[in-house]
């Protein structure tokens, strides 16, 4: 079985695959206080809950934008499984070609994204990722990417916003009923989550008004709040909050892990 572990600043997903199957999924919070043994344990135990044996890990792959717990989560998991993680990046002898003015820059998890959305749909796309930050990532069906797009997201917004102003409160991030609230979490809950619909919206328009060639990219969202923002999203077009995994998965096998 082959191991996947997306590490971003604010969670860790980890995906257990049973040869291109996703068989299980877990999500952890990104704990730089955590040791080496604590992070085997902890994804040991997930092993065992999903009626798996750590010993049935035959191959590890991952992919990080927090290099202060990385090497600590691929001790852990080497002490749990017995396998040495091996890590994409932009030096990974992979298929996507990095058509930007700073290829070693772009993120791992940006790459095995553009990756998977290009196997799994066989066509030009932009791949929205709703995590820490909201990424748009572009390429092309012969896997040139392009470039793309940062902002900021949804959980920082929100976070910035309540910490920032006192008599806001803290407040869950569902999807409002209404745009008018009549609470002020029902307020804060359709400015950061209706915000957040129409500016990705926009950026998708822009986009797809300087694609090359005049043609029109698919819209995947994926991250853990995907489910949430594409339901009042007119321009997403398909979610897969696994994407990414799915992504280390066929990255694993074009760099000859077996499992």
């Amino acid at each position: 079985m082959l191991l996947a572990l997306d590490i971003g600043n604010t969670e860790i997903t980890v995906g257990l695959f049973q040869k291109n199957e996703l068989e299980a999924h877990w999500r952890l919070t990104t704990n730089p206080d955590r040791t080496p043994d604590e992070w085997g344990s902890a994804i040991g135990g997930f092993l065992v809950q999903s009626g798996h044996s750590p010993n049935e890990v035959h191959a590890v792959c991952l992919a990080s934008v927090a290099p202060p717990v990385t090497q600590s989560i691929v001790d852990g998991v080497a002490r749990s499984t017995g396998c040495t993680g091996v890590t994409v990046d932009a030096r990974t002898a992979l298929p996507v070609i990095l058509d930007v003015d700073e290829p070693l820059t772009v993120g791992a998890d940006r790459i095995v994204n553009v990756l998977a959305a290009v196997d799994l749909f066989r066509s030009d796309s932009v791949v929205v990722d709703f995590g820490t930050a909201t990424t748009f990532d572009c390429v092309t069906a012969d896997l040139r990417f392009l470039g793309g797009a940062i902002m900021p997201g949804l959980r920082t917004s929100a976070d910035q916003l309540t910490r920032r102003t006192a008599k806001l409160p803290a407040t869950e991030l569902r999807a409002p009923t209404r745009v008018i609230g009549r609470r002020t979490e029902e307020c804060i809950q359709a400015g950061v989550l209706f915000g957040a619909a129409d500016a990705v919206d926009g950026m998708v328009r822009r986009i797809t008004a300087e694609w090359p060639d005049g043609k029109r990219p698919r819209v995947v969202a994926t991250g853990g709040l995907a489910p949430i923002i594409a339901p009042l999203s007119s321009t997403i077009e398909v979610t897969d909050p696994d994407l990414t995994l799915r992504g280390l998965r066929i990255a694993a096998g074009h760099i000859g892990l077996e499992w």
